[in-house]
């Protein structure tokens, strides 16, 4: 390596970490059980399905990333600056259903996950996930962005060791992984699960967030002047870099922990049943694999579920300020997002019906965050010489595209129970 690489990767790694947070959204609990259904029932049939859905994720995040770098404002600013009130209110408040219904099904998969290793009942592991989710976001403002960012990158490692680890005991087929990647289905009940996998790619927080992110960890790590030079010589164009690097990095983890979960059923579960739930998977993986594997899963999806909890509420409060222009103490938010969990949990609502209900939700608000992502960087008035190219402007529409369409085929399916 030359003195200049040296200089160069020197100077790029202060600008990592926004998209590993971001990166957190593609490995939440409610991504675990659709993974392992695939590969239990279908083998590594719909392993391309996951690859397209992480290409998919990386050219999203980078746009909604590239955003925040050109303009200085995060995805939810620019909309509310371009809305009437009465529009602003209404958006956020689909914005709000989406981020409950996700933090529900992240502080869910964190009880069940506690349930699984020491037996607590599951209102109370709810109550656990949303106290010890309260102390990391303690840390994140107050210019602790890299420190928060080294705190979910150690719990996304723990992520991938406990997805992963059963794959050393039970290693996948390489002809059956290098057949899956032939795009191709077994029967309509196959196209509703790939369609349930690729649909629940992109989540609606994430994309918001990312925006946000990057000019915070900016902020944090070389200080507010910075924010004043940001269109100088080389500065945003070596942020736009650092941050293709990022989100290859982040996102590549994360595909690779999602396609680990369908490889790792799809080599020891094949053909077992009860597996639909993140319950049976874990009971699956226990009786086949043995207790410690099964221990290991149940510690990743704690981390999944503490991560993904702690990045959704910080999404909540960064989409209120930017479309109302509130600023909630991030406590507060996080206390009264806990709410509906804890009732659903306290209800004693069957929790995969209730991870069901959620990526309903949040299917219906997919479309509200992509859709004008994708107007906005195609835009030269609001990114100037950064608008999207031709070819990147008709990839990210023909994205939207299939993304917006699976999203409401699952939703059909689920109104009208033939899902």
């Amino acid at each position: 390596m030359t003195t200049t690489d040296a200089e160069r990767r020197h100077k790029l790694i202060p600008l990592l970490g926004p998209a590993f947070v971001a990166a957190v959204a593609y490995v939440d609990p409610g991504n675990v059980a659709a993974n392992i259904t695939a590969g239990a029932r279908y083998g590594y049939l719909l392993v391309w399905v996951l690859v397209a859905s992480n290409v998919f994720a990386m050219v999203i995040q980078y746009l909604s990333a590239k955003l925040g770098l050109v303009t200085g404002q995060s995805l939810p600013t620019l909309l509310g600056a371009r809305m009437h009130k009465p529009g602003r209110i209404a958006f956020w408040l689909q914005a709000e259903i989406v981020a409950a219904a996700t933090d529900l099904a992240e502080v869910i998969g964190g009880a069940l996950a506690l349930h699984l290793l020491f037996g607590v009942p599951l209102l109370w592991g709810g109550i656990i996930v949303g106290v010890v989710s309260m102390a990391l976001l303690l840390v994140q403002g107050g210019g602790r962005q890299r420190q928060f960012e080294t705190i979910i990158v150690g719990l996304l490692i723990v992520i991938t060791l406990g997805f992963l680890a059963g794959l050393f005991v039970a290693p996948p087929s390489p002809s059956g992984v290098l057949g899956g990647l032939l795009p191709r289905f077994q029967g309509t009940d196959s196209v509703l699960v790939a369609a349930s996998m690729l649909g629940a790619t992109v989540m609606p927080h994430a994309v918001y967030l990312h925006s946000s992110l990057v000019n915070d960890h900016e902020a944090d790590e070389l200080g507010p002047s910075t924010s004043d030079s940001r269109h100088s010589s080389g500065h945003l164009s070596r942020l736009l870099r650092a941050t293709r690097i990022d989100i290859y990095w982040a996102l590549s983890i994360a595909g690779l922990v999602n396609i680990g979960l369908l490889l790792l059923a799809a080599a020891a579960l094949s053909g077992q049943s009860g597996t639909d739930t993140i319950e049976g998977a874990h009971a699956a993986i226990s009786s086949t694999l043995g207790p410690i594997v099964g221990t290991v899963f149940a510690v990743g999806l704690l981390a999944s579920g503490l991560a993904s909890t702690s990045v959704g509420a910080y999404a909540g409060s960064e989409i209120m300020n930017g479309l109302l222009h509130i600023r909630v103490p991030i406590m507060v938010r996080r206390l009264v997002s806990l709410i509906p969990a804890l009732i659903i949990l306290g209800a004693g609502a069957e929790p995969t019906w209730a991870l069901v209900v959620s990526q309903v939700a949040l299917s219906f608000g997919i479309p509200f965050a992509i859709i004008p992502l994708m107007r906005l960087t195609a835009s030269p008035e609001v990114m100037g010489n950064y608008a999207n190219t031709r070819p990147l402007r008709l990839v990210g529409f023909l994205i939207a595209a299939v993304i917006v369409a699976l999203n409401l085929f699952l939703v059909y399916l689920t109104l009208t129970g033939q899902g």
